[in-house]
């Protein structure tokens, strides 16, 4: 079970995200508020809601059985520490020392059974962000040396994860 967790990124894109994290087999989506987050997030139950009627439609569209579930915009602050233990933590990071992913990908014996993706805002995620989330347990990867935007940088990340385990 794959779980996206993203910095909301402007406008509609995020719509795009969610639809496509669907069709690529997401369990769930954890839209995330950081730092560098433009997107001001005044009413989040509508947000929440319209996000979860996209992610409906992309499961009618792709014949998904199961319905991911979007959660309420959260800030990285908040989600990190209570975000549960069990799954592989994974965080997309610009910063130097992070590890390539298809290496990371790669190094685990066996697939794991769950796994929360970490995508941060356009500019990356702040320095103290990426160590709450390496305390919170997640691995820094890279994922090349191109900046990519926050949409290219999940959809290519989920699509890595699901080639390498077939999920």
């Amino acid at each position: 079970q794959v779980g996206l967790c993203v910095a909301i990124p402007k406008g509609k894109t995020m719509e795009l995200v969610v639809q496509k994290a669907v069709e690529l087999g997401v369990a769930r989506i954890q839209p995330l508020v950081t730092e560098r987050t433009v997107v001001k997030v005044h009413d989040a139950g509508k947000k929440q809601s319209k996000w979860q009627r996209v992610a409906l439609e992309a499961c009618k569209q792709c014949g998904q059985n199961v319905l991911p579930v979007v959660a309420a915009p959260q800030a990285v602050g908040d989600w990190l520490p209570g975000r549960g233990e069990g799954a592989a933590g994974l965080v997309a990071s610009l910063a130097g020392g992070a590890r390539e992913f298809r290496g990371v990908l790669r190094g685990f014996a066996e697939p794991p059974a769950a796994v929360d993706l970490l995508i941060g805002p356009e500019g990356d995620f702040t320095p103290e962000e990426i160590a709450a989330a390496v305390a919170a347990g997640f691995v820094p990867v890279s994922l090349g040396g191109i900046v990519l935007r926050v949409e290219t940088a999940a959809l290519y990340a989920l699509s890595a994860l699901r080639y390498e385990f077939g999920a």
